[in-house]
């Protein structure tokens, strides 16, 4: 009898425990996605792409002149939701991702500058994309992130090599010359 229901016993506590850890080791070994984050000095862009597949691009303003924004392979530092810079006034740095130092990717209040240098060398984004990288970066894991920053070639827009004129109405027209039939 003691036996038996020490077998009960046992059953009713391993067979939870077994389950639990499997459950742990099966979420544990689950693929998390490659984020890759590619900043372009030239084109003030930066692409953001998920196990390979283009995921978005954004406008960022980088190190303006006398301010590098230093060019690299990186991986993520740390992470914070709200950061304030110790160097420049406690200047409001949300949805920072550290990736050298004290160079961080990070939302910024100067939105009419993004797509143009104009930073003490960190990444500037638009807040909500600094929120929507953040937060992707938070769900896919740090290790499986890499930054690469680099000065690339200046991608042209095409013109076109037809000269139009521009079509203008001025106050109507003169009615004197024209006969009606």
């Amino acid at each position: 009898m003691k036996f038996n229901s020490l077998t009960k016993i046992a059953k009713s506590c391993l067979i939870p425990a077994v389950l639990g850890c499997a459950g742990f080791f099966a979420h544990s070994n689950m693929a998390l996605a490659d984020v890759d984050i590619k900043v372009n000095l030239s084109t003030q862009r930066m692409n953001v792409s998920v196990d390979g597949r283009h995921y978005a691009t954004y406008k960022v303003s980088t190190g303006r002149r006398g301010y590098t924004t230093p060019t690299g392979r990186y991986r993520i530092q740390r992470m914070t939701r709200m950061h304030y810079s110790r160097k420049y006034n406690n200047s409001p740095m949300p949805n920072s991702i550290f990736y050298h130092g004290g160079y961080a990717i990070h939302g910024t209040g100067s939105i009419s500058r993004l797509g143009r240098v104009a930073s003490h060398g960190c990444v500037r984004l638009h807040p909500s994309n600094a929120r929507t990288l953040y937060n992707l970066v938070k769900s896919e894991g740090r290790r499986s992130t890499k930054i690469k920053v680099f000065r690339g070639p200046r991608t042209k827009i095409a013109k076109s090599k037809k000269k139009t004129k521009p079509f203008f109405i001025f106050g109507g027209l003169d009615q004197s010359n024209i006969r009606l039939r």
